[in-house]
């Protein structure tokens, strides 16, 4: 009956000048007073601006030159692009229910983007490498405020779940985690640009090793296991292992630990359920390059899913230990960094997450211009197949 009820007034509560605020009569909670001083007409005209799209390949062939001509071309588009991207969040944000737009957490990520915005459609017009370094001082210290946005978004959507349909806050969600990818993406790779290191262009590693990725992530998912589960499966990897290509390893490494970390889980859980002699079964994890794209399947032993848990293993906040979700929110579980897998991947963490790995993880993939599929043999096990476009591909677009 409440979800029936509910009316987006959060937007028209938002968009009221401070003299029409005092007319309103939805129950304020201060939020008139406390969002008033930030410019909604330039947050209406940036969300309407077209969002420019750029490949990978653009970005990793933009150059270098000593003169640093190369970071006046990218800080210039970024100066314009950031606040139409920025804005479109604010106003997904503004069209929420009031009765959900109060819950802390999501006031606090609005806040957070509302700040942003602020920031960064105010400064100045850069015109010198000097304004230049300022700006980019600025995106980082707006990247490390918003490292933990997707931990409070899945603590958000934990609370207010029971308030409104999945398909509203499932497809807000969808949106925001994709959109702040690419902002994030944009966003560091300028601020990269400014340091050199080997084998780097910006964020992009013009020698990503897949085998390398999945051995820290291995490595970190078995500790994680261990301490957790008191023991971790062994991994066996085969195919092309000496495989290397430009790539962004970040994005990489977040989806791997993800699915490494749910396939050890459940090989463990299988063997225990069994209660058999034999010894804990492992991973077997294969690589497969060619031109267009590179696969990695994960194969385990875990017991496949059920058919009919195929749809809902993939819908935000659906957790592979539903008992578990009050206390581990509660208590503080493994927080889902986006672009900071080190955060992920912390001994101590919680190995069930907030219910927004898997589903992110496949919006990632497809932000990458892949797919991931989950093939379950129930009685047996799963296999994952992960396929990535190669940033050479036009199916990637930031």
């Amino acid at each position: 009956m409440l979800k029936r009820n509910l009316v987006p007034v959060f937007k028209r509560l938002l968009i009221q000048t401070s003299q029409s605020a005092k007319k309103s009569t939805f129950p304020s909670y201060g939020l008139e007073k406390k969002w008033a001083h930030y410019n909604q007409a330039a947050i209406i005209d940036q969300a309407g601006k077209p969002v420019r799209l750029l490949t990978p390949e653009k970005l990793m062939f933009a150059g270098k030159s000593k003169d640093g001509r190369h970071l006046m071309k990218s800080v210039r588009f970024l100066q314009s692009e950031l606040p139409r991207r920025i804005a479109r969040r604010v106003m997904d944000f503004q069209g929420l229910p009031y009765v959900v737009a109060i819950n802390p957490n999501v006031q606090h990520v609005y806040e957070l983007y509302l700040r942003a915005f602020h920031k960064l459609s105010s400064f100045p017009e850069i015109k010198t490498l000097e304004e230049e370094k300022e700006y980019s001082d600025l995106i980082q210290r707006l990247l490390d405020d918003h490292k933990d946005v997707i931990s409070c978004l899945a603590k958000a959507f934990h609370e207010v779940k029971h308030l409104i349909s999945y398909e509203v806050l499932g497809a807000l969600t969808e949106r925001t985690i994709r959109s702040r990818l690419g902002i994030r993406l944009l966003a560091e790779h300028h601020v990269a640009l400014r340091h050199q290191k080997n084998d780097y262009i910006g964020i992009i590693c013009t020698r990503t090793s897949p085998k390398a990725i999945i051995e820290k992530c291995v490595y970190n998912s078995r500790r994680m296991c261990e301490h957790e589960l008191g023991h971790s499966p062994s991994v066996f990897l085969s195919g092309h292992t000496k495989s290397c290509f430009p790539h962004f390893p970040s994005p990489l490494e977040y989806i791997l630990q993800e699915l490494l970390k749910n396939s050890m889980k459940a090989n463990i859980l299988q063997h225990k359920k069994l209660n058999t002699e034999k010894p804990l079964p492992s991973l077997e994890v294969t690589i497969c390059n060619n031109s267009d794209h590179f696969i990695i399947k994960i194969s385990d032993r875990g017991g496949g899913i059920p058919e009919d848990r195929m749809e809902e293993i993939f819908r935000y906040s659906e957790s592979s230990t539903p008992a578990e979700d009050e206390e581990r929110f509660e208590q503080g579980g493994m927080l889902d960094g986006l672009v900071n897998a080190a955060n992920v991947t912390a001994v101590g963490g919680r190995i069930s997450g907030h219910g927004f790995g898997l589903p992110s993880s496949r919006a990632y993939t497809e932000f990458l211009g892949g797919n991931l599929t989950l093939m379950p043999m129930v009685g047996l096990g799963t296999d994952v197949f992960l396929r990535i476009a190669h940033i050479t591909s036009d199916s990637i677009k930031i």
